[in-house]
């Protein structure tokens, strides 16, 4: 769909998922071919070394840079992709919360999941209301954050910097199309992505020994195709559980942008086998 508006107006499209990012990730990320791009300049593409975390904070400065440098060739910024979080960051800024002391965090990731909720629930009761008990990873963060700055963490969501929302003309689109029709394009691209060689990229993407805990390593048929390469699984069970882990991903997409976008915002929900020319005006004439 990008591809089919740039060709109408010159245009620049914007990388905004957070897995194609990933030079490592090609194939696995569904990142588009050269050909695919069909001579239309791409940004933000496979432009990270899997050895590094790319952080929402991170892609928002690299996508103003690449929107500032497309509206000054007098190109049209499109930027495409299912990482709600990266949107959010660019249009609405980040909380500015300054740097935790190390030692409280140190003393908070010391204390006992419960210990901590009950702490949380002294300190920032709203935050421990939105939060569920066992949550760990998000009762410790704010936890610290009230702790080290003495404020909750709503005090510095309310006080976001950096987000280019209220200095854009923005032409949104959540496409929502039908779940079946997604699921199944879902499970035909796993195979695809098996003919077109993802197993040979898992191969030497576990080949750099990287950490684990990197995004690049948990990405949707790194720990599947893992499994087929060590001999633990078989080819046909590592792409049903990567078709089952990518349909739920997808799921959770569907859901967030349907729930988490301003309700303002276009919604599609159709199958898209075509690209309509209704299409190009609902984005481009508002």
């Amino acid at each position: 769909m990008a591809l089919e508006i740039a060709k109408k107006q010159p245009s620049v499209i914007i990388n905004a998922d957070s897995a194609q990012v990933y030079s490592d990730l090609s194939i696995l990320s569904a990142r588009p071919t050269e050909e695919e791009m069909n001579g239309i300049e791409h940004q933000l593409f496979g432009y990270i070394d899997g050895s590094e975390a790319c952080s929402a904070a991170r892609w928002a400065e690299d996508a103003k840079a690449a929107i500032d440098a497309a509206q000054n060739r007098d190109l049209l910024p499109i930027l495409v992709g299912g990482t709600g979080l990266y949107v959010r960051v660019l249009l609405d800024g980040i909380a500015p919360i300054p740097e935790i002391d190390p030692d409280i965090r140190q003393e908070i990731r010391k204390l006992e999941t419960l210990e901590a909720y009950r702490a949380l629930q002294h300190l920032d009761p709203v935050a421990a209301d939105r939060l569920h008990a066992a949550d760990t990873t998000r009762i410790q963060r704010a936890l610290e954050v009230v702790r080290s700055t003495g404020q909750p963490l709503d005090h510095w969501h309310s006080h976001k910097v950096g987000g280019i929302g209220g200095s854009i003309k923005l032409h949104p689109l959540v496409l929502l199309p039908p779940r079946e029709w997604l699921y199944q394009r879902c499970d035909l691209r796993l195979h695809e992505m098996v003919d077109r060689g993802a197993r040979q990229e898992v191969e030497r993407l576990v080949a750099r020994n990287l950490s684990p805990n990197l995004p690049v390593m948990r990405a949707i048929g790194v720990a599947e195709f893992s499994d087929w390469l060590a001999g633990n699984i078989d080819e046909q069970t590592a792409i049903e559980r990567a078709q089952t882990a990518t349909r739920q991903y997808a799921k959770r997409q569907y859901t967030w942008f349907r729930n988490q976008s301003p309700a303002e915002w276009k919604r599609i929900e159709r199958s898209l086998n075509n690209v309509s020319d209704d299409i190009f005006e609902t984005i481009l004439r508002i």
